[in-house]
């Protein structure tokens, strides 16, 4: 089963990380400025988060079966009707929120959330980096293939192709038997009691605040490095090359900071992360843009990548359990995608206002250093004996 979920969340996030590839070429065919298809993207950030606290708690309740592959259905519906989508309205229709249900209905955060029921409590970490380095390896698999189709073929070809993709991964889902329930060790506690005591919880708010950061950067680089390396006077395929170098050392930092968050403390590794973020990020942008500046910085980036999920669902799972574990890594989840929204939105705004993304660099580097200051008084223990006491 662990297979079959990190061939799932391949491809559904490396189908999501391939959009940033198409920022130019539909824009130039459907003559919108930046702001048009980031503001699609935005949405599709922001209805994958709403779509993630839902889809955990159904994935809790019935299994990741059904919700992955309806999930599956309606991201490759979306995606298929986007080059017919000629009206800005439309575009945030399909592209926005067909396809942002559908990515939050299948993404590694379900995958994880299901897993963490059947996988023992000391593997747990390595597992969820495990899942998080997949959805890097379709990153770097799907990002240079999409572009390579685009340069062969046209962009609207390319999207027939990615929705073929997203459809087969019903047929992936299909053999996905992970029980619906928890552990039998764990006792029943409501579900609106148990977002009760984590809204009460000061390391979950610190957490969730946190990993806001994370989803404003991850998604203002993936959406907006290729045209920000255009912009630079570089090749188009170097774009894509360093989403696909993000995503190929994604897969070493993940799986890393998995086997770290196994044996020692989950919150020292996310503190770290942010640091080193905001120090990667500084240095970049005070050197000139050149292939190997913007390579380095990929590969750097992408040891930093998504290592911050492993460590953070490992969290959620230390206070609460995993019987919720699908809901309430939902609701951070939730909170990762209002920052992801904010990041491709307002990269594709101030870039129209000012010509430049040099703002949204800095944005970028102060909320990095506020997150990893964010983290530090974050405490790793169980907080499941107040829910007992709510539910007694």
């Amino acid at each position: 089963m662990i297979a079959v979920g990190c061939l799932v969340a391949l491809t559904s996030f490396g189908l999501r990380m391939a959009f940033g590839v198409f920022l130019g070429p539909i824009t130039i065919d459907f003559g919108w400025q930046r702001e048009t298809l980031a503001l699609a993207l935005a949405i599709q950030n922001i209805f994958w988060g709403l779509a993630q606290p839902v889809a955990g708690a159904l994935c809790d309740r019935y299994g990741p079966r059904p919700v992955v592959v309806v999930g599956a259905l309606l991201f490759a519906l979306g995606i298929l009707a986007i080059p017919y989508s000629t009206d800005p309205l439309i575009m945030y229709l399909t592209m926005g929120v067909m396809v942002g249900i559908g990515i939050g209905a299948t993404s590694f955060a379900i995958i994880i959330a299901a897993l963490t029921k059947v996988v023992p409590g000391e593997k747990r970490s390595m597992v969820m980096g495990l899942v998080t380095a997949s959805g890097s390896l379709g990153q770097m698999v799907l990002v240079p293939s999409v572009q390579a189709y685009i340069d062969a073929t046209s962009w609207p070809d390319a999207m027939l192709a990615m929705a073929v993709t997203a459809a087969l991964v019903c047929v992936v889902a299909s053999v996905l038997k992970v029980p619906a329930s928890a552990p039998a060790a764990e006792k029943h506690v409501d579900v609106l009691e148990t977002l009760r005591c984590a809204s009460r919880t000061p390391s979950y708010l610190l957490l969730t605040t946190g990993f806001f950061v994370c989803g404003f950067q991850v998604a203002f680089i993936g959406v907006h490095f290729p045209a920000f390396i255009v912009d630079s006077g570089l090749d188009p395929l170097i774009g894509a090359t360093a989403l696909a170098c993000i995503g190929l050392f994604n897969i070493i930092g993940s799986y890393a900071a998995g086997l770290w968050g196994n044996k020692n403390s989950k919150v020292v590794g996310l503190s770290f992360i942010y640091f080193a973020r905001t120090i990667v990020t500084l240095v970049f942008v005070s050197l000139p843009i050149t292939e190997l500046s913007v390579l380095i910085f990929a590969s750097v980036i992408g040891l930093l990548w998504f290592s911050t999920v492993p460590l953070t669902s490992g969290l959620v799972a230390n206070f609460f359990g995993v019987r919720h574990m699908g809901m309430l890594f939902g609701v951070v989840f939730l909170s990762h995608q209002f920052g992801s929204f904010l990041g491709v939105w307002l990269g594709g705004i101030l870039y129209d206002i000012t010509g430049s993304y040099n703002i949204v660099w800095w944005i970028s580097i102060v909320l990095g250093l506020i997150a990893g200051m964010i983290h530090l008084p974050i405490k790793d223990r169980s907080y499941e004996g107040m829910m007992d006491q709510k539910s007694a």
